[in-house]
C-alpha cells in the first residue's frame, strides 16, 4: 500500500479554495471514477483500490491518497499528476 501526500499554500481564502477543490474532484471523478463527498472542509474521494481526501484550509490545500496494492506501482505517476493538477487549479 502506498501513501501520497501533497500540500500547496494558497491565498484564495477558504471558500474559493473549496470551489477549486470541487472542480478538481469533478475532473478526477470523470477521469478515474472517484466518488467525491464533502465532510466539513474535507473532500473525501474513493473508488476500488484508491482512498483519498482533499483538506481545505484558509491558506493551504493538502491532498492525501492511499493506494491499494495494484495501484501502488503507479504511485510516482499519480503523485506527479496530483501535483500538476493542484498547481494548475491554484493559479
Amino acid at each position: 500500500m502506498a501513501r501520497i501526500s501533497v500540500e500547496r499554500a494558497h491565498g484564495l481564502g477558504k471558500e474559493a479554495a473549496r470551489e477549486k477543490a470541487d472542480q478538481l474532484a469533478q475532473k478526477l471523478s470523470d477521469q478515474y471514477g472517484l466518488e467525491p463527498q464533502w465532510s466539513g472542509d474535507t473532500l473525501n474521494l474513493k473508488r476500488s483500490g484508491v482512498k483519498g481526501a482533499v483538506h481545505v484550509s484558509e491558506d493551504s490545500i493538502r491532498v492525501d491518497v492511499e493506494l491499494g496494492l495494484m495501484m501502488s506501482a503507479m504511485s510516482g505517476m499519480i503523485k506527479s499528476e496530483i501535483e500538476k493538477a493542484l498547481d494548475k487549479a491554484l493559479t
